[in-house]
């Protein structure tokens, strides 16, 4: 046992005492039938919901304005009644849905507010942050990847002095550099520490940006194990630069603050759901709803994340083993809307617009949207487009659009215009 590891083994001891507990089970389900799974989920979600409905009063009003009582005639069916809540709903009825300190030994608060702009705040409970925590490290140990592993982090964009030296000094307990700004300055600093790094995480936008500067090294990174993407999509073209530029795709961590690790990606490219801590469905429209069975201090049950995803047939085997449920794709925000003169239209559609082009034509294009008007739709680039690829774009939007929307084509200097995680679609129409 080296110094990183006592130290981070010391530190997760005395502020989230139930971890190594939660990753221990978590390891003794990692390959269990499905049939075990099934019966652990529904005997969780069970013990989830009675302590919601006598605690939480208005998830019990919820549940009882759908005729279910958990702890009486518990059923999934029954369980579906209960109508699915926004994010403007935790945020709305915070003080409602919250259950009271004096049933936890210890609470974080936690803030979170997310593509759609709203702050949510709440408190997570040790036991709840923990299997969190434990959730990540399962994943982590399936590339054969430990916490302590010095890393490379692409998260934490902020100015104010303090905060950063706050966590700098995180960072350091955990061994990680963390990326403060994204200059290609900045970027190229990182050739020495990539060397030495183990895995690479944060936002996959910037993984890409940092393997398009042409640090083509796969060669010499012989501890790299990992490189995993979260909080933002994930395009196939990320794939193609990043695999030249370090040896190795971006894996997917998928989930939120409020709904914990929904699923996390192995290493035969599939993305397995975190049955022992979330129930999934899918909905009509095939946006997830998660309840996270661990959220006893905020009660999160059939929660609209705001993700459309596809979920992979029930009989799939994966090759890694594993018999928990995959998610197939997730493939995009809903709720935005690209408003035309006569329609409107969900933005995911620049997502399969720039989709096709790349897998009709193979013609990888960098691009990000913004909409002022009503019928306008502007379509930024970083790099000069020809004649060609301006023609493929307006043909493939005619398909979905027809004249409804007009566009216009603006080459800039860089998509970040806000901090934070990158947006492929950005809309300024109330």
């Amino acid at each position: 046992m080296n110094w990183r590891e006592i130290l981070y083994k010391s530190g997760a001891k005395k502020r989230n005492p139930s971890l190594y507990k939660h990753f221990n089970d978590l390891l003794s389900t990692d390959f269990s039938h499905r049939k075990e799974l099934d019966m652990l989920q529904l005997e969780r979600l069970q013990r989830f919901l009675i302590f919601a409905y006598n605690n939480s009063p208005w998830n019990a009003e919820r549940m009882k304005r759908a005729g279910f009582n958990p702890s009486e005639d518990f059923s999934i069916e029954k369980f579906k009644k209960i109508n699915p809540i926004g994010k403007e709903d935790l945020v709305q009825y915070n003080e409602k849905i919250q259950v009271g300190e004096e049933f936890f030994d210890k609470v974080f608060y936690c803030e979170s507010s997310g593509t759609s702009g709203k702050v949510l705040t709440f408190k997570r409970d040790e036991n709840w942050d923990s299997f969190n925590r434990a959730a990540q490290m399962r994943g982590y140990s399936w590339f054969g990847v430990n916490p302590w592993d010095f890393n490379i982090y692409f998260w934490g964009y902020n100015s104010n002095w303090k905060k950063k030296l706050k966590l700098r000094v995180l960072d350091f307990f955990v061994n990680r550099n963390r990326m403060f700004d994204y200059s290609e300055t900045s970027l190229k600093s990182l050739r020495k520490k990539l060397k030495n790094a183990v895995f690479i995480e944060g936002y996959s936008s910037m993984i890409y940006e940092m393997a398009k500067l042409g640090l083509d090294q796969s060669h010499s990174l012989p501890n790299l194990k990992m490189i995993k993407g979260t909080s933002e999509k994930i395009f196939p073209h990320y794939q193609e630069v990043v695999k030249k530029a370090f040896g190795r795709k971006i894996i997917s961590e998928y989930g939120a603050a409020e709904a914990g690790i929904i699923a996390f990606e192995c290493p035969e490219g599939n993305m397995h759901i975190t049955e022992e801590g979330v129930y999934v469905e899918q909905d009509e429209n095939g946006e997830i709803l998660v309840t996270n069975m661990l959220s006893y201090s905020f009660p999160i049950i059939r929660y609209r994340l705001g993700d459309s995803i596809k979920l992979a047939d029930e009989n799939f085997k994966c090759a890694c083993g594993r018999s928990h449920r995959i998610i197939a794709e997730v493939t995009g925000r809903v709720g935005k809307i690209i408003v035309g003169f006569n329609k409107q239209y969900p933005s995911l559609t620049l997502y399969y617009i720039f989709k096709n082009i790349y897998f009709e034509k193979g013609l990888a294009i960098d691009y990000q949207a913004t909409q002022n008007e009503k019928g306008k739709l502007i379509i930024r680039f970083l790099e000069k487009l020809d004649s060609k690829k301006e023609d493929l774009i307006l043909e493939q939007a005619k398909i979905y659009f027809k004249d409804d929307i007009k566009i216009e084509f603006e080459q800039v200097a860089s998509f970040r215009m806000e901090k934070g995680k990158l947006r492929d679609f950005i809309s300024y129409i109330s």
